[in-house]
């Protein structure tokens, strides 16, 4: 298999953006810097230290940028990078997509899921 097609970009975005919270967590952001227990709040139900490996692979995947504030208390603040932003659009499609192909009334009688849009 030639190099070119053993590497398939859509099934490595796939790969990133299919981690639980990780979506939920670039949404949160879309609106700007939340420090690590706003962002907590924002995503909903996910346990702190879940959120603290989703929040580094973002970072070293160069999603997200990290910045501690020094003051007392030391704050970690936590913001998109152009990459995550760029997330915007793919968050946009899904959202019209749902609006379009899913009908709310039927997605309320599933198993409950985290929500994205």
């Amino acid at each position: 298999m030639d190099a070119e097609r053993a590497y398939c970009p859509v099934h490595e975005a796939i790969q990133v953006l299919q981690e639980k919270w990780t979506m939920h967590i670039v949404r949160a952001l879309l609106d700007g810097p939340l420090g690590f227990n706003e962002l907590g709040r924002a995503v909903g139900g996910c346990n702190p230290a879940t959120l603290k490996v989703r929040l580094d692979h973002l970072e070293n995947l160069g999603l997200l940028r990290r910045t501690v504030h020094s003051q007392m208390p030391p704050r970690t603040s936590y913001e998109l990078a152009p990459a995550g932003v760029d997330l915007q659009r793919v968050i946009d499609a899904i959202g019209a997509w749902a609006r379009e192909h899913l009908d709310a009334a039927s997605v309320d009688d599933q198993e409950p899921t985290a929500a994205v849009g």
